[in-house]
């Protein structure tokens, strides 16, 4: 292998002469030495006019992505927590339906209520038309949301129950407190009844519209229910006779008494005493002559009397 060298330093063209392994050293020499003057130039290339993101520019979009990734990893754990918020709730709104349940079956059976009107035990039947429903936009977990909506459906439906029941149970404690029934003296015996009997001043048969509680001057007489005092005074055959209206068409006298404790308009609650038992106006002896009218017309108190009893 001839290599002709031209240079001004060396005058004329010299020849080498390489054979052999020389040849191959000079070969692989060159060959070094072409391919990194290559490799460098394509790299001072590429970084000005290949991909045009300088090496501060990745540094900047490295950084940025490690902080992507740091919110991410917190979202997601912020995510965990929210969910097991929620289970948690859950767990809660479920606890709160089974003490609504034991209340309501309480409730129906304090109330003595027809088996099945109030069923705590079973979703109550509901309906009504198909209704445009609204998608959220939000990203949730279906299975926990469905599980949501369940307990608030049926803490709604608990409430609702509640409520009704509620209502029956203030209905049946008014009515009881308004309506006559039980005994109208705190001591005594009931000594003469309602109906046809012999009137003890004429001997002669009579009607008597009311019954009467033998006793002692002085004992106590109580209203047999709420209502409001329309009579307190003397009256002629009754003597010193009170009269509440409770309402609903009934109404209730108190006859005989050695004094009246009320007023007119005074509102009165069961068993408050509202007189003291005499002999005043047509009586052979201290008692109680009691009536009970309902809307206007006398009827037999032992029928009211008796219902407390029961």
């Amino acid at each position: 292998m001839n290599v002709v060298i031209f240079g001004n330093g060396f005058g004329r063209p010299r020849q080498i002469n390489l054979t052999g392994r020389g040849a191959a050293v000079v070969g692989v020499v060159l060959t070094g030495v072409l391919g990194s003057i290559a490799f460098g130039a394509g790299y001072l290339y590429s970084a000005q006019t290949g991909s045009g993101v300088s090496q501060t520019e990745v540094a900047n979009l490295t950084e940025e992505l490690d902080t992507q990734k740091t919110q991410i990893a917190d979202t997601r754990q912020q995510t965990e927590d929210t969910l097991d918020a929620l289970a948690i709730r859950i767990g809660q709104m479920n606890a709160r339906v089974i003490r609504l349940d034991a209340l309501g079956r309480r409730l129906t059976e304090m109330a003595d209520l027809e088996d099945g009107e109030f069923d705590f035990d079973s979703e109550p039947a509901i309906g009504g038309p198909e209704e445009e429903s609204y998608a959220s936009g939000s990203a949730v977990v279906p299975e926990l949301m469905a599980a949501m909506a369940e307990l608030d459906s049926q803490l709604y439906n608990r409430e609702a129950q509640l409520g009704v029941l509620e209502s029956v149970l203030q209905n049946q404690n008014l009515s009881e407190r308004v309506y006559p029934q039980g005994r109208p003296v705190r001591s005594g015996w009931m000594s003469s009844y309602f109906g046809r009997r012999t009137d003890p001043f004429t001997g002669k048969p009579a009607n008597h519209r009311g019954v009467d509680f033998a006793g002692k001057d002085g004992d106590e007489i109580i209203a047999v229910a709420d209502g409001v005092v329309t009579w307190s005074s003397d009256r002629y055959g009754f003597g010193n006779l009170v009269e509440i209206n409770h309402g609903n068409g009934y109404s209730t006298r108190y006859a005989h008494n050695e004094s009246n404790l009320v007023k007119v308009g005074e509102e009165v609650k069961k068993g408050q005493t509202v007189a003291l038992m005499g002999e005043t106006g047509r009586a052979t002896g201290p008692n109680l002559h009691f009536e009970v009218l309902k809307n206007g017309q006398r009827v037999n108190p032992v029928t009211f009397i008796r219902r407390d009893a029961d």
